[in-house]
């Protein structure tokens, strides 16, 4: 760092005491974390904003829960991760499939995440602008169409308080 070589750098974690004592770092400028409108993170929102760091978000898309491809009884191949959800990956089902709890909750959401002609993974990179300006999500993407969804969600901008407001009603925040 003194010789000029690293000007800055960040770190993953969900835990907020850990990412306070990495934030007093002279260097730090971000904490990535996991981030998405089923798994709300305001602690380490409101430390990025007293610390002056970036939030680099983990998950916007609730690993393709929140982009409306995931139907309850619908297994995933094999080998993908969520078929066999480790404890640190909520919303998917030991058998193999999404968990109905959690499709409730985007189908419950679905009206206002799709507002201003949004798709459903457009609304909820919106909700995560709306929580901060400090945030950066970075979600995944099997094609270019997916790519070309995700990027289409600057031009309709953030949700506004309101809707935002209704979301935290509706999931009981």
């Amino acid at each position: 760092m003194r010789e000029g070589l690293i000007r800055a750098y960040a770190w993953s974690t969900d835990d907020p005491d850990r990412a306070a004592v990495f934030a007093e770092g002279p260097h730090c400028a971000a904490v990535q974390h996991r981030l998405n409108i089923l798994q709300d993170a305001p602690e380490l929102l409101a430390l990025c904003e007293e610390s002056d760091l970036a939030s680099i978000n983990r998950s916007p898309l609730a690993m393709g829960l929140l982009t409306g491809k995931h139907t309850a009884g619908r297994a995933l191949e094999a080998g993908d991760i969520r078929s066999t959800p480790p404890e640190w990956l909520p919303g998917f089902t030991a058998e193999g499939g999404a968990d109905p709890q959690w499709l409730g909750r985007v189908e419950a959401l679905r009206e206002i995440l799709t507002s201003g002609g949004r798709t459903l993974a457009q609304g909820a990179l919106a909700w995560i602008w709306a929580r901060s300006p400090r945030t950066v999500p970075i979600p995944g993407f099997r094609s270019v169409a997916q790519a070309e969804q995700n990027a289409g969600a600057l031009a309709k901008g953030p949700l506004t308080a309101d809707q935002v407001a209704e979301i935290d009603r509706i999931l009981g925040r």
